[in-house]
């Protein structure tokens, strides 16, 4: 079964979420909501996280989370954990309550957060639950816009900072900011890479060292292991026929650095991968 790559270093950034099985509701009433805002509370002291947004719908959550100390995994597993017990013991059930583990997307903070904090809050909008932000209650808008007590675990500051000095002004603009993104068709998660990336390619990149290993491990999605790589049409493009020696060398990077199978560079070369195979072979006896 493929799990999903954790990308875990001091300061990441993640969206993350977790959907009921079989898409079922995780939040029956708004009593299990304030349970599941209570363990946040514990956690984000417990283990130095940030929460900069958040969003509890009926089936799923959205949280998006800061580690100074590279810990998410560990906080998550307490989390859903812990709620699944309090769920259980409440409604007098027992077994999985989420589907399968939790998705964490990491987000690079300057180029991408601020339109994700938009994006979670404006959830039961989009779903149609509500007209407008502020009538949903399980969401950190009210709070960010001051409209409703700021929860002490809540991290308003950063996203205000990008709208001006003073919290007036700030939250006067933060609100436009919001109220604008109801007019934006564009999802910000049609710029994902590889499945867990959100940023630009220069992050990217970054992300792509701080895999190192994980590259090897075959149940982790190829997408994951390699995020970030350069395409076929990028390594091969300029690879004609007539010019053996580069293609066959470009043909050796395609296979052996961005990983991509010999039947994937035969098929965009059309050649048989059997070629394919006899030049990675004679160029890595060449080296």
């Amino acid at each position: 079964m493929a799990r999903p790559l954790r990308i875990q270093f001091p300061d990441a950034v993640y969206h993350v979420t977790s959907r009921g099985n079989a898409r079922a509701d995780i939040f029956i009433d708004d009593s299990d909501r304030q349970t599941f805002l209570n363990g946040i509370s514990v956690l984000v002291t417990r283990y130095n996280w940030l929460c900069h947004a958040y969003c509890l719908m009926d089936n799923h959550y959205h949280l998006l989370i800061e580690t100074p100390d590279a810990n998410l995994s560990q906080g998550m597993r307490q989390l859903n954990g812990t709620y699944t017990q309090a769920f259980n013991r409440r409604h007098n059930r027992v077994g999985h309550i989420f589907q399968s583990r939790f998705r964490a997307i990491l987000i690079e903070k300057d180029s991408h957060l601020l339109e994700l904090c938009r994006y979670v809050v404006l959830n039961p909008v989009r779903a149609g639950m509500v007209t407008v932000p502020e009538q949903w209650r399980w969401s950190s808008y009210t709070a960010t816009d001051g409209t409703s007590d700021w929860e002490a675990w809540l991290r308003c500051d950063w996203i205000l900072s990008q709208f001006g000095s003073s919290r007036l002004e700030a939250r006067k603009i933060y609100r436009k900011f919001v109220y604008d993104g109801m007019k934006i068709s564009v999802s910000p998660w049609e710029a994902l890479k590889g499945g867990i990336v959100l940023g630009t390619d220069r992050f990217v990149a970054m992300v792509r060292d701080q895999i190192g290993n994980v590259k090897e491990i075959a149940e982790i999605p190829k997408t994951q292991r390699l995020v970030g790589r350069s395409s076929l049409e990028e390594v091969l493009g300029g690879c004609t026929a007539s010019c053996k020696d580069k293609r066959n060398s470009a043909i050796t990077v395609a296979h052996v650095k961005y990983g991509y199978s010999l039947k994937e560079i035969a098929d965009y070369l059309c050649i048989h991968y059997s070629s394919v195979s006899r030049i990675v072979k004679s160029q890595l006896e060449k080296m």
